[in-house]
């Protein structure tokens, strides 16, 4: 191909160049982590925000830290959850091979399991790497 012809990327097969397959996609998906207790609400009608700006997760394929800030915001339906004990989930993600992406799917599924909130929206906001930013956004509407 000479320097003038243009390479469409369109027409090109998907390529596993670097290695990320199957395994690094699922990876940290299931791993047991430490539990997230709740206890009952007796209120109706208001919003939480819990703010984790020291979020990190490891790299499946690179064994880099990936660094960010993650904000839950929930409606409690009957169960609310336990801030030391979602402490303690945070941490388990620190050694935790996971790509940002479903760490924070993750997160959402297992809030949602834990309390069934009325819905809760769970965002992660990434620093950068290679000079991108990444925020992933995941929510869940129980009301439907």
């Amino acid at each position: 191909m000479s320097k003038h012809e243009r390479f469409d990327l369109r027409d090109s097969e998907p390529t596993r160049a670097g290695g990320y397959g199957d395994a690094e996609a699922a990876a940290g998906i299931d791993t047991e982590l430490p539990p997230l207790e709740t206890f009952p609400n007796h209120f109706d009608g208001y919003i939480v925000t819990i703010e984790n700006p020291e979020f990190s997760a490891i790299c499946p394929k690179t064994g880099l830290p990936d660094y960010g800030s993650v904000t839950i915001t929930y409606a409690p339906n009957e169960r609310v959850l336990e801030l030391k004990a979602l402490k303690l989930y945070f941490l388990g993600y620190r050694d935790l091979g996971i790509f940002n992406e479903n760490a924070i799917n993750r997160i959402l599924r297992d809030i949602v399991a834990a309390c069934d909130p009325l819905w809760v929206e769970v965002e992660g906001m990434f620093t950068p790497r290679g000079g991108l930013t990444t925020t992933v956004t995941a929510r869940y509407d129980g009301l439907d």
